[in-house]
C-alpha cells in the first residue's frame, strides 16, 4: 500500500498541472520560489512538539506527574509550575517558574539506600484498646433493659394456685 501510495502522490499529484496553480505542477511550483529553504535548529522543532501542564508542588517540595513524584525543591511549596514534557518519555520533565530558570527534574526513586523508618517513642505509639466504651456503655444499658423486662412480667402461674376462678 505505502509503495502504491507514492506512485499516486508522485504521478497523480505532484507532476499533474493544477488549475490552482495557472497549470503548473506542485513540484514545478516549489521550484519557482528563488527564497532559499530555512532549517530550524533540531532543539528547537523538538521544542515545538513538547506538551506542558500546570501542578503544584505540595509541602515536601514535590509534584505528582503520571503517577510518579518529581522532586522540585523546597523554594517553590505550595507553588504553582509549568511541567514541559515529551509524552514519549516522561523520566525527566522540565520545571518553569515564572522568571526562573528552567530545570530538570527525574522521577523520585526511593531506593535500598534509604534509612530504616526510625522507631517511634513510647509515648507517640498507638494503645492498643483492651476494652469499647461504645460496647461496654451498650452492655450496661441492656442489662438494663432486661431487668426492668423481667420486673414487670405479669406470671399466670400463681392465679391457679390460689384457687380463683375469675381471671
Amino acid at each position: 500500500m505505502n509503495e502504491r501510495f507514492w506512485i499516486w502522490l508522485e504521478e497523480c499529484y505532484q507532476n499533474k498541472p493544477h488549475t490552482a496553480l495557472n497549470g503548473t505542477t506542485p513540484h514545478q511550483a516549489y521550484n519557482l520560489d528563488p527564497r532559499p529553504l530555512k532549517y530550524l535548529p533540531a532543539e528547537k522543532v523538538a521544542n515545538a512538539f513538547l506538551h506542558a501542564e500546570t501542578r503544584k508542588v505540595d509541602k515536601s517540595g514535590c509534584i505528582n506527574f503520571g503517577g510518579a513524584k518529581y522532586e522540585v525543591g523546597l523554594p517553590y511549596v505550595a507553588r504553582s509550575v509549568e511541567v514541559v514534557y515529551d509524552p514519549s518519555n516522561t523520566e525527566e520533565l522540565s520545571i518553569e517558574y515564572q522568571d526562573d530558570k528552567p530545570f530538570v527534574v527525574r522521577k523520585l526513586v526511593i531506593g535500598e539506600r534509604v534509612a530504616p523508618k526510625p522507631q517511634l517513642p513510647e509515648f507517640l505509639t498507638p494503645v492498643k484498646p483492651t476494652s469499647s466504651r461504645l460496647l461496654d456503655g451498650a452492655q450496661k444499658q441492656n442489662q438494663k433493659r432486661k431487668d426492668k423486662q423481667q420486673s414487670t412480667a405479669i406470671s399466670f402461674k400463681d392465679i391457679r394456685k390460689g384457687g380463683g376462678s375469675d381471671v
